[in-house]
């Protein structure tokens, strides 16, 4: 195997990059994680062995790649940097349990799911300007993970796991939620990368629940969810009613104030709060009295 650069060492990396013609982009929000206790820590929290297959988004240099392959799962990884995935090439290709796909995760990942399946674990220093579309993407296309290691910023990560009433609480925050129990790993300092990022990082776990939350009609409650979060600071009566004009729910055309009325009063919750006060339960109890309304028209 060819000999890999000291990952915990930027100087080594810079000159491995120099060396190959290589140079980080800004615009992939390439950041190497170069303490070698923190991706150790990251690679035993995904529990994975020989007979478990994981994908890792975005494996640069393949630190981590490293580590995975050690554990003998079968690993897929997703890199969009050619001078990355050439290198990646070089390196780990001699193993049998190293795939490579290259591009852009969030074009490539359906085709990969469709041939291989849903894997076991999802592993990934994430880029900042991907993590939650690609997450999101994924909840609703009903892809769950039994377990999915990221590194973020801090910042999504508090949006992944907020409480309702919480600054940081959304639409996002309950999707992530409809689907796993989040939690932290640890807080990451920014001079534990190379380049020195502006921001901290937070490694997370997320769980799929044993328990998976229930909606009749998934799409229903996604498309639901993002409206009754458009607008935070108007009601969840009025961000229903705009909904339900949009989707021509029933019939409702704008002055059926009743509808709306109904439906909150089925759910039992008041249509005068707001979209950040309502647990995941609330929402979904929404959902499924708009789904029966529906089919029972």
């Amino acid at each position: 195997m060819p000999c890999l650069p000291d990952y915990d060492s930027p100087a080594s990396l810079k000159a491995f990059l120099e060396e190959n013609g290589m140079a980080m982009q800004k615009k992939f929000g390439q950041n190497f994680l170069v303490n070698g206790t923190c991706r150790e820590k990251l690679v035993a929290a995904c529990s994975v062995d020989r007979t478990n297959t994981v994908w890792e988004i975005g494996p640069g240099l393949g630190a981590m790649t490293d580590l995975l392959l050690k554990t003998g799962a079968e690993l897929t990884v997703f890199e969009i940097d050619h001078g990355f995935a050439r290198a990646l090439e070089r390196f780990f290709s001699a193993h049998e349990n190293f795939t490579l796909v290259e591009g852009d995760v969030l074009k490539t990942w359906p085709s990969v799911l469709k041939k291989n399946g849903i894997p076991d674990c999802l592993f990934g220093n994430l880029p900042y300007n991907i993590a939650a579309t690609m997450l999101a993407d994924m909840i609703t296309a009903n892809v769950l993970f039994d377990t999915c290691v990221f590194t973020v910023q801090k910042e999504v990560a508090l949006r992944m796991a907020a409480k309702p009433g919480t600054k940081d609480y959304s639409s996002f925050s309950v999707l992530c939620q409809y689907g796993y129990e989040v939690q932290t790993v640890m807080d990451i300092a920014p001079g534990s990368f190379w380049p020195k990022p502006n921001v901290t990082s937070r490694a997370v776990l997320l769980r799929k629940k044993k328990v998976p939350s229930s909606a009749s009609n998934p799409a229903l409650f996604f498309s639901l969810l993002r409206a009754l979060f458009s607008s935070r600071r108007k009601t969840v009566s009025n961000n229903l009613k705009s909904w339900l004009a949009l989707n021509k729910v029933s019939g409702y055309n704008g002055a059926q104030e009743n509808l709306a009325a109904d439906i909150f009063e089925q759910s039992d919750i008041q249509p005068s709060v707001r979209a950040e006060t309502l647990r995941l339960d609330e929402f979904l109890k929404i959902a499924e009295v708009i789904n029966r309304y529906e089919h029972t028209r």
